[in-house]
């Protein structure tokens, strides 16, 4: 078999419909959209949402909420996988290069879940309390960058 040999199953393709070519291909003069009227006209529907002139869903529903647009958004990491890196020094480059962060967006975060064996350097832009008293313990230091 070749790639010229393809062929689709039979009925599977349909000619698209040409309109607007002639009375006798049966589909001239109005195009198939009828006499006059707003769905003849080019650009002849409502937009989405558009309930016939009743006041639209996402009008009639109230706002709610508030976004801050200064909050910070942490790329978080926990201290049981640090400890499963096993180097002396962690910085957020070596967090994204292991894949243990995705994408550092306004920083990375470490928090502390889990248990930290080794003596470790951490360099990174926020920590949480339990974080930064256990990698304490376990005779490292914490840097904020």
């Amino acid at each position: 078999m070749k790639l010229s040999d393809l062929s689709p199953v039979a009925g599977s393709r349909k000619k698209p419909k040409r309109v607007g070519r002639g009375i006798g291909s049966g589909h001239g003069k109005t195009s198939c959209k009828g006499h006059k009227g707003q769905k003849a006209r080019s650009g002849g529907t409502k937009g989405p949402g558009f309930e016939g002139g009743q006041m639209p869903l996402y009008r009639r529903l109230p706002k709610r909420g508030f976004t801050n647009i200064s909050k910070k958004e942490y790329s978080i990491v926990n201290l049981k996988a640090l400890d499963e890196l096993q180097l002396s020094v962690v910085t957020p480059d070596i967090l994204v290069e292991k894949g243990l962060v995705k994408g550092i967006k306004d920083g990375v975060k470490v928090l502390g879940q889990g248990e930290l064996n080794t003596s470790l350097i951490v360099k990174a832009h926020a920590f949480s309390a339990s974080a930064k008293e256990k990698i304490i313990k376990a005779g490292g230091s914490v840097e904020i960058i």
